[in-house]
């Protein structure tokens, strides 16, 4: 086999393995954390935040997942996790806090504490899921300080990224949202009713387009079937009648 060419192939597969282990790296390196997946992040919207526990504590077994919500949402409510008991955590406000719909309240929860029924290895993950109602801020970052106990050692996911630092530079990062502008009738408006009628018309109309396109051809099949027969037919009378 020609030396160089053979060379050349070794150098080109080094480079690309090189590279492989380089993206492998950087994917276990943003997966190592415990973060923060919205379903939404409109304004002034009902939201399921989806905090991702992929590893333990070194290698320990993940315990307790206790997270705190930020001063701007006064309540969340926990999905239940076959894996976890749930708790919540209510702090007393030092003064009535006036609501948008006028009212007042005087506690609010400050906290969502999942205590695992076993240890979550360390080499498995899962998820906890909350439900809250997003305030209208558009433009504000909610962060999530997380403490993620363990059966040995905890880590406390709660730094915040000063203004124009990268929270990937982080070493131990606070999950974070931030909010944008509210949509539009945020999916139950007018616009959106519209939509899903006019959907439902179209998906109306192209299901007797396809009924009526079947009943076209079974009728043509019937027809060329049911002449076939009278064809036999006749055929058969003819033959009767040359015999007698």
């Amino acid at each position: 086999m020609n030396t160089p060419v053979l060379r050349r192939a070794l150098t080109t597969a080094a480079a690309a393995g090189g590279t492989a282990a380089l993206i492998l790296a950087g994917a276990g390196a943003a997966s190592a954390h415990v973060g923060v997946t919205p379903d939404k992040t409109s304004a002034n919207s009902y939201a399921l935040l989806t905090f991702a526990i992929p590893h333990g504590c070194e290698e320990s077994g993940t315990t307790k997942v206790a997270i705190t919500l930020p001063e701007e949402l006064n309540d969340a409510q926990p999905t239940v996790n076959p894996n976890w008991t749930v708790e919540k955590v209510t702090q007393q406000l030092s003064e009535p806090k006036k609501l948008a719909d006028g009212s007042s309240i005087t506690k609010r929860t400050s906290q969502i504490v999942y205590t695992a029924k076993a240890p979550l290895p360390h080499e498995l993950r899962d998820t906890l899921v909350l439900s809250v109602k997003l305030p209208d801020l558009p433009g504000t970052t909610l962060n999530f300080p997380t403490l993620q106990t363990c059966e040995t050692g905890q880590t406390d996911w709660s730094e915040i990224a000063k203004d124009g630092q990268d929270p990937h530079s982080l070493e131990a990062p606070a999950p974070s949202v931030t909010i944008t502008e509210a949509a539009a009738a945020d999916g139950h408006g007018a616009a959106a009713t519209g939509a899903a009628h006019t959907e439902q018309a179209s998906a109306v109309t192209d299901s007797g387009a396809d009924a009526r396109s079947w009943a076209g051809l079974g009728a043509g099949v019937a027809g060329l079937v049911l002449g076939g027969v009278a064809l036999v037919r006749s055929g058969s009378r003819r033959k009767a009648g040359a015999g007698k």
